[in-house]
């Protein structure tokens, strides 16, 4: 190509893309599909990356949003971002075939709802409103579970008894949730708190990967879609680092301005980027001019959570 080459050397931040989770929601579908043959019906995004979800349309997904759209008899899957109660109800009152693609650390989550709520407890449930994660967790009770997306949202909870405990939506910033449950703790200092952190371990690990990587890199690409929180987060540590910033799609959303006079680039992956973007954005940078491509050191992940019960698995997690 002609013009300069900003591009100078790629360092990649380790661990990035695929988590457990991601990886058992996405391979529920494709087995389902070649079980029970085109289409199956999916709860929303099985996970939020544009590529995956094209991926499975072309394989015979059909991604709706309310169980009117699903024909009966039909298999259905919720996705890896959890369901409320009451349409876990309706899909069964329905008679779908259904398969739980929760992952499971979403499932420990409305699980210990559950429990707490028979004793009496109340919840403040950190998170973003409107994610579906957020949606599937507080609709696990009637009532009873409030919202707070910052700070000053905790001034504004009014429960009813000084009974409570908080949950965590698992793709946060670990560092924001940190300073909303301080908040939290203050006002409520009787607050229960889990035994370990909502947050999940890939959204941690990756979070502490950029948190290393940032500082030494002059701007950061980031391997996600815009309707995934956890890569939204990876953008948002890299910037309170001092670091500049993107987030793209594919590699087709590479701007070569981004590295004028940026010569080292970072790159991560969101959760539930498939590393083939990975691959492609780093193809993009060789050809802006990157002579030397490095992976950084970082936690190994071993984690792996089974199918369900029907699909080759052993059941329920």
């Amino acid at each position: 190509m002609n013009g300069p080459k900003p591009v100078g050397e790629v360092l990649l931040a380790e661990p990035r893309g695929f988590c457990a989770g991601v990886d058992r929601a996405i391979e529920i579908v494709e087995r389902a599909l070649a079980m029970f043959g085109r289409p199956i019906y999916v709860r929303h995004e099985i996970v939020h990356n544009t590529y995956v979800v094209n991926d499975l349309k072309a394989k015979g997904a059909i991604f709706i949003e309310e169980l009117d759209d699903v024909p009966e008899g039909a298999t259905l899957i919720f996705s890896a971002h959890g369901v409320s109660k009451a349409l876990r109800e309706e899909a069964a009152r329905r008679g779908f075939r259904v398969f739980d693609a929760t992952c499971p650390l979403v499932s420990k989550v409305h699980m210990e709802v559950h429990k707490l709520s028979r004793e009496g407890y109340e919840f403040i449930m950190i998170g973003h409103k409107g994610h579906p994660e957020v949606e599937g967790t507080m609709g696990q009770l009637k009532e009873g579970i409030y919202l707070v997306e910052d700070v000053e949202d905790v001034a504004r909870v009014q429960p009813r008894s000084d009974k409570i405990a908080v949950v965590t939506q698992t793709t946060l910033s670990v560092d924001d949730a940190a300073t909303i449950l301080a908040a939290v703790k203050e006002r409520f200092p009787q607050v229960r708190e889990p035994k370990k952190q909502d947050i999940c371990y890939a959204t941690q690990n990756r979070q502490d990967a950029v948190k290393l990587m940032a500082p030494t890199v002059d701007v950061v690409v980031v391997v996600g879609s815009r309707s995934s929180s956890n890569s939204n987060r990876l953008r948002e540590v890299a910037e309170r680092l001092g670091t500049p910033a993107h987030m793209v799609d594919s590699a087709e959303d590479l701007k070569p301005e981004w590295f004028d006079g940026r010569p080292r680039v970072g790159v991560t992956a969101g959760a539930s980027a498939p590393d083939i973007l990975v691959q492609e954005v780093i193809a993009r940078l060789r050809e802006l001019g990157a002579a030397t491509v490095r992976k950084l050191d970082g936690v190994q992940e071993h984690v792996r959570f089974p199918l369900p019960r029907g699909l080759g698995g052993a059941g329920r997690v």
